[in-house]
């Protein structure tokens, strides 16, 4: 993000969005670089860019790497260390900003760093996110314009870069949302990838030569077959409660039991996660380089980093087991995200 408001050497990045007049980056949530690398045939637009795959951050998971992309930071200093955070002795639902047992915190005191550096960059993404509390943590500070459809979400991104916008911000929630429902092999995945394709198309028609489409991903995703949601059985008389994702899932141990409950994670667990204490996590920089007093006090004592193609149940939240595909941990599926530009194709 800095790179892009201006700030810092911009040689790493994509070629075509390098001294462009404007810049429309266009996030959509859940693409992996492995369904770009792997699924050219539904991605044909998209395999035209230049540019290849960066890492997105640790957790893997929209919450922690959304924020990641609008202020510049590591999770170790926003503070959105997950799906689900432990705030102030309570676990918050970071996406739809809410505590199961009071009202919600100050989006700005959970998540202090500004947004976009503090200036004023245009957000487009959809019209039902306006009011969200996540929407106030990490897209804060400039106008918000929502989308019914992608018709309008290209409309928008046109309208703003030719009124000369120099950087629109925006986002597209589809891949996500029919990877979680179907999973990864499903017929409706590859219609979904297909459907990006030609709205990638459809937005480089009406963008002017001299704007660059900037395309990335927070995250990228691993197929879960039902049975490899795995129960927290073995160390549940050890927890007093769980937060984060299925595929990086912290274990905030009971009074006195965190080092009883690493050893019995490890025997239990250790096959199919990387398995790390609190104190190891923030020594080996999982979450990124000095992590602030609010986040280590947010990290469960335990964090189970899914290894295999598996995830692990919150007691609290069964219904996430649903759930087709997950992301979250370390793995190249999980972290590795596409950094792609293209010149826009109207004169």
């Amino acid at each position: 993000m800095p790179t892009l408001l201006g700030v810092g050497d911009e040689s790493w990045l994509p070629e075509p969005c390098r001294r462009a007049r404007s810049v429309v980056l266009l996030v959509i949530d859940g693409l992996g670089w492995e369904a770009i690398r792997s699924r050219p045939e539904q991605l044909p637009t998209l395999s035209s860019f230049a540019g290849g795959s960066i890492s997105t951050v640790a957790p893997s998971t929209t919450a922690a790497a959304l924020t990641s992309i609008t202020t510049g930071v590591a999770p170790a200093h926003h503070g959105l260390i997950g799906y689900r955070i432990r705030v102030d002795g309570s676990v918050l639902n970071a996406l739809s900003w809410r505590f199961p047992d009071r009202a919600p915190p100050d989006p700005s005191s959970v998540q202090r760093v500004a947004p976009f550096r503090g200036q004023s960059v245009p957000v487009v993404t959809k019209y039902e996110f306006a009011r969200s509390g996540f929407t106030q943590a990490h897209l804060r500070g400039g106008p918000f314009w929502g989308w019914h459809t992608v018709s309008t979400l290209i409309g928008e991104c046109r309208r703003l870069s030719d009124l000369g916008s120099p950087l629109i911000y925006s986002y597209y929630p589809g891949v996500d949302e029919v990877a979680h429902q179907y999973g990864l092999e499903s017929s409706f995945y590859e219609s979904e990838l297909s459907f990006v394709d030609h709205m990638v198309k459809e937005l480089l028609s009406v963008l002017s030569s001299d704007t660059a489409l900037v395309l990335t991903a927070d995250h990228g995703q691993v197929n879960i077959e039902p049975e490899s949601w795995l129960g927290l059985s073995a160390v549940e008389d050890l927890v007093d409660e769980c937060s984060g994702d299925g595929r990086f899932r912290y274990l905030h141990s009971r009074r006195g039991r965190a080092q009883d409950l690493l050893a019995t994670a490890q025997d239990a667990y250790g096959a199919q996660a990387w398995v790390r204490s609190k104190e190891a996590l923030l020594d080996e920089g999982w979450l990124g380089p000095t992590p602030t007093p609010a986040v280590i006090r947010r990290i469960g004592d335990v964090v189970l980093a899914a290894s295999d193609s598996v995830a692990f149940i919150d007691p609290k939240l069964p219904g996430e087991a649903r759930l087709r595909s997950a992301h979250g941990s370390l793995t190249a599926a999980e972290m590795e995200v596409p950094l792609l530009a293209h010149r826009g194709l109207r004169a």
